[in-house]
């Protein structure tokens, strides 16, 4: 049996991995293999960017929502929010930036651990 994986995805629409990871407003859950990815739920979020500077608390609100998951796929995505999310074990996936959502994570979850791209 192939091991399920969870992983979390920014997108305004539901169709491409379109949006930043300062912006999202919700992640997008899905449970992946190599045979199936289904949609989980979608968890709403307070986006952390507010321009010239971020919310500390949207931040960490953002980082307990999405911690049981194995990545996140992102648009875009900067150093800081990189390095928290590494810190709880989540990796930051901006790889398949405005690529359609199910080939991205199909692509992610065949390829070894830890190759990106």
């Amino acid at each position: 049996m192939t091991e399920t994986r969870q992983l979390a995805v920014a997108t305004k629409d539901g169709i491409s991995i379109n949006e930043h990871f300062g912006h999202a407003k919700q992640f997008w859950i899905y449970a992946a293999t190599a045979d199936t990815c289904r949609l989980l739920e979608k968890r709403e979020v307070e986006h952390y960017c507010l321009g010239n500077h971020s919310s500390k608390t949207a931040m960490a609100k953002i980082l307990e929502t999405i911690k049981d998951c194995e990545a996140v796929f992102v648009a875009k995505i900067g150093d800081g929010p990189i390095e928290k999310l590494a810190a709880i074990g989540v990796q930051a996936v901006a790889d398949y930036a405005y690529e359609a959502i199910e080939e991205s994570l199909f692509d992610y979850v065949c390829k070894p651990a830890g190759v990106v791209s």
